[in-house]
């Protein structure tokens, strides 16, 4: 389900009809007089339009034989051995992973590496290690590890929702009363048939602020 906001400004209030021929009945009349506790109130029904918008579906694949490691220290030494070194601390993990590794790609400027082993699988046991030590020289060092993911983008479109079923209230006055019993009595109002109105199946009014409200697809 496919879920779109819509922002409804103060003074404004959203209907949506069982039939959608009152609603286009309504939308055709215009303009709309609303007994508001005896204060009579002309209300502008536009047609509701959601603004265009964009969906998709993001896939992430974890890869169970690449992860990538950043936080690699920088020492005087050549980057072979700085290569080797991390081949032969990943070969044999304590965290339950690792394991013959097919390549190491280094990049001593930007401190990060990429460690493929030849296992499928071989990373599982680096998900939950984010810092994973590193010993050089008889010190220790702290390097930051996570799986190699593939993130892309499927079933990329617009969006441009229109609910012939639903009004929007413009123009409605501020009154004494709370928000709630102004909805009821615009409610009332646009349920009655000598009014041109239905049945309501929801209604929602903003009195202050900024409301938003999801319609799903």
């Amino acid at each position: 389900i496919t879920k779109i906001p819509f922002r409804l400004n103060p003074n404004q209030a959203l209907l949506t009809f069982e039939d959608e021929e009152v609603a286009q009945r309504l939308i055709k009349m215009g303009k709309h007089t609303v007994n508001l506790d005896n204060k009579i109130a002309d209300v502008s029904v536009k047609p509701f339009t959601l603004e265009m918008g964009i969906k998709f579906e993001l896939h992430i694949t974890i890869s169970g034989k690449k992860i990538e490691v950043s936080e690699v220290p920088e020492l005087p030494i050549p980057e072979e051995w700085m290569r080797d070194k991390l081949e032969l601390n990943f070969y044999k993990s304590d965290q339950g992973g690792g394991g013959e590794v097919e390549s190491v790609k280094y990049d001593k400027q930007s401190r990060t590496a990429v460690i493929t082993f030849l296992r499928p699988g071989a990373t599982n046991g680096f998900v939950r290690c984010s810092k994973y030590p590193l010993f050089v020289n008889g010190r220790c060092y702290r390097l930051s590890v996570f799986p190699d993911t593939d993130v892309h983008l499927e079933k990329f479109q617009l969006y441009c929702g229109i609910s012939k079923k639903t009004i929007l209230l413009k123009g409605i006055q501020d009154t004494e009363d709370d928000e709630e019993s102004v909805q009821d009595m615009i409610e009332i109002h646009f349920q009655k048939p000598s009014n041109s109105g239905g049945e309501i199946e929801t209604i929602k009014y903003v009195s202050k602020g900024v409301t938003w409200v999801c319609f799903e697809e």
